[in-house]
This record gives structure tokens, C-alpha cells and sequence, in this order.
């Protein structure tokens, strides 16, 4: 591994590891960005990398969408059936097939099958397509100056320092709005660190290079805890008398313990007992979509920590691997923009952790609406409605 490589994984490391020094924010930019500069000089970094970050700037924008990230807002139904287009899966099969010899190294290499990787390429930039118009390193800087969340984006800027200064990337780089780069959006540290030079031509380019793209993004996703050969996840079909506490990504029971409770594959074919355990994801409640969701979905979640994208994610995965198309069925009506902020602050009230009283239905959102369904009798399949608003 190079000398510089090796300093700048040193740095992000101490990063990573220091709350307090990741923390540091705000205050007067000047002296904030000759923090930044002495760390990038202890990791090695050039003058060319050192001249870029004299030149980066805090770009208003990026706050801008920083703060408006309303997209997450819609319901699974609507964002997938958004996102899983003609186009995507046209292309994505057609990618498939040229690439065919790229994606087996990926799969031999890394265990990472090639729908997987071909859907984080569609949902990202549709194929390189749309990699973004924001200067990177002004991304990066603006979002780790920031009091918001600096812990995020500041152990991302000597990496990229460092690929700049190496020349991997250019100094005006443009990518997204967080600071990603490239056709699968990955931040700067995986690119540094699980880079792959697939074309042969001694450089990692996953701005321009498909096969540097494709081995690139199964490095990263292996980094993340992929395990070759397993399942990610299956539509299935559920009966109305589950016991519903026993629903939910986490909670993962044996195979042998859905099919015994009428849960079936949505093709109608009995499930497959010899997988292994997986939780039963309900992104639209009992009578919505439903999936059995295995240990590989959790990799999609370290991706992006939305559910309602990590969902819409591996059900591309699995159309591109053969999977019909998905059923919405027929949920009960949700809440949306007030009435789900209203929902989050009642929450709120009563003593739970709701991540912010933003109306969207995350994670944490999820968990409470379940712990109050179970405490009011309900059907605990984590979908706020209009009746359990009404209840609170």
C-alpha cells in the first residue's frame, strides 16, 4: 500500500474514532479550514491537494438541499413505482449483458451478484447518466463546517484531498450534493480505499469507467458485510392473522416459522426452509407490500439509511434477477406531511425518540408507531394511520 494511502487511512481512522475531533464546526471558516489543512498535511497531502482546499468554498446550495430532503416524504408505492422505470430496467439488462464478463469477476471476486450492483448503477446516476453539478470539495467542506452533521463529512475530506492530489480525481470534481462521486455515488474514503482499477488501465475511474464502476461497487458492498450466496430479499403473500409482533426487519425467525404461519412466496410457490432467517418488512403496514427481508438487506441499509429507498433498492435487484413485477395491493391510508408531524409529535409527547419532527415515516418513527399499536391492542405492522392518530 503507498506511503500516502497509507497516512490518509490513518487520518480518516482518527476521524472516525474522535468524536471530538470530527465535532468541530462552525466558528470562523478561515481558521476551520486551517484545521483541515494541517490534517491533510500530517496525511501526506500535496500541493496539489493542499491548493484545491485553498480554493474550496462553502456553497449555499448544498445547505440548501441539506435541509429539503423531502423525497423520502412519499410512500413506498409511490417511490418505487417512480424509481423502478422502463427505462432502468431496460438499461439495467442491457448492461447486464454487455458487461456480462465484468460482472462474473465481480460475483468470483467478491460475492456480490451483478443485479445487486446494477441496481445501486440505476438508482444512482441511471447509468452514469446524471452524476451530479456540485464541486465535491466544496460539498464536503460546506457539509463538515456545518453543525449539522460534520461527523459525517468531515473524515471525507482528506480522502478526497488525497485522490486529488494522486490525480484519481480532478480537482473540480463535480458529483452530488453530499459529496459522492462517480456513477454509483460512493464518497470519497471507498473510492480510496476499495478503488479498482477493472479496465486495466492503472488508474480507478468510476466517473468513466463501467468495469472500475462495477468492481468498485462490489468492493464496497462486500466492505459492508455482503454474504455471497445468500438471499436479499422475496415478495411474499401473508394471511390476516399473523401475529404481527412478530413482523418486522429485525426481528428474523427461521424460514420454516413463516411458512408455518401461511406466509408464501408471491409466485405462490412454498418458501424455500433451507435460507436462512429473515425478518418480514412491511413498508405500507399489513395489507401493503410485504417481503421477506434476509441478513443481506442489511447492507443496503449501511448504503442508504432510508428505508423506503433500501426497499425500492433490492426489489430492483430482484427484477433484474428475474423477479415479476411488484403487487402494491391495497394499504389502509397513511399519514402525510401534517398529519404525520402531528402523529411524530404525539409520539413525542409520550416519551419516544422519533429522530425529529420532520413528517417523514423513518425508522425510528416506525418503531414507536409499533410500540404504541402493541399498548393499544392494534395489529403491530408499524403503519401510522388515520385511526391510530385518532387513538393517540
Amino acid at each position: 500500500m503507498p506511503k500516502k494511502l497509507r497516512l490518509a487511512l490513518s487520518a480518516t481512522l482518527l476521524l472516525a474514532a474522535s468524536p471530538a475531533l470530527a465535532q468541530q464546526c462552525g466558528g470562523d471558516f478561515g481558521a476551520w479550514k486551517a484545521q483541515i489543512t494541517q490534517e491533510a498535511q500530517a496525511a501526506g497531502v500535496g500541493e496539489r491537494g493542499l491548493a484545491a482546499l485553498r480554493a474550496a468554498d462553502v456553497d449555499q446550495r448544498v445547505l440548501q438541499r441539506d435541509r429539503a430532503q423531502g423525497v423520502f416524504s412519499q410512500t413506498f408505492n409511490e417511490f418505487s413505482s417512480r424509481m423502478i422505470n422502463n427505462y432502468r430496467l431496460e438499461n439495467g439488462k442491457r448492461n447486464l449483458d454487455r458487461y456480462a464478463d465484468v460482472f462474473a469477476r465481480a460475483e468470483r471476486e467478491f460475492g456480490v451478484p451483478g443485479p445487486v450492483i446494477t441496481a445501486f448503477w440505476a438508482l444512482e446516476t441511471d447509468f452514469g447518466a446524471v452524476q451530479g453539478d456540485f464541486n465535491t470539495l466544496d460539498a464536503l467542506v460546506t457539509l463538515a463546517h456545518d453543525c449539522r452533521r460534520p461527523d459525517l463529512f468531515r473524515p471525507q475530506i482528506v480522502p478526497l484531498l488525497t485522490l486529488i492530489d494522486n490525480g484519481t480525481l480532478p480537482a473540480d470534481v463535480k458529483g452530488a450534493w453530499a459529496g459522492e462521486v462517480g456513477q454509483t455515488q460512493m464518497l470519497p474514503s471507498d473510492i480510496l480505499t476499495k478503488g479498482v482499477d477493472g479496465d486495466g488501465d492503472g488508474k480507478v475511474d468510476v466517473r468513466n469507467s463501467a468495469p472500475d464502476v462495477i468492481l468498485t461497487t462490489a468492493a464496497k458492498i462486500r466492505s459492508r458485510g455482503w454474504r455471497a450466496g445468500e438471499p436479499w430479499m422475496l415478495e411474499v403473500d401473508i394471511p390476516d392473522d399473523l401475529p404481527w409482533e412478530q413482523t418486522g426487519r429485525v426481528n428474523r425467525l427461521p424460514i420454516s416459522q413463516w411458512a408455518e404461519w401461511g406466509v408464501k412466496a408471491h409466485d405462490g410457490k412454498p418458501l424455500d426452509i433451507s435460507q436462512p432467517e429473515a425478518g418480514l418488512a412491511l413498508p405500507m403496514g399489513r395489507k401493503g407490500p410485504a417481503f421477506l427481508v434476509y441478513r443481506n438487506f442489511d447492507v443496503y441499509l449501511e448504503w442508504n439509511q432510508s428505508f423506503t429507498y433500501t426497499l425500492t433498492a433490492a426489489n430492483l435487484a430482484t427484477r433484474f434477477a428475474g423477479a415479476p413485477k411488484l403487487d402494491p395491493r391495497r394499504p389502509e391510508e397513511g399519514l402525510t406531511g401534517e398529519t404525520m408531524k402531528l402523529l411524530q409529535q404525539k409520539l413525542q409527547d409520550k416519551g419516544y425518540d422519533v429522530g425529529g419532527i420532520d413528517g417523514i415515516l423513518g425508522t425510528m418513527t416506525r418503531d414507536a408507531v409499533r410500540q404504541e399499536q402493541l399498548r393499544l391492542g392494534l395489529p403491530a405492522d408499524g403503519w401510522p394511520t388515520p385511526a391510530l392518530l385518532s387513538n393517540l
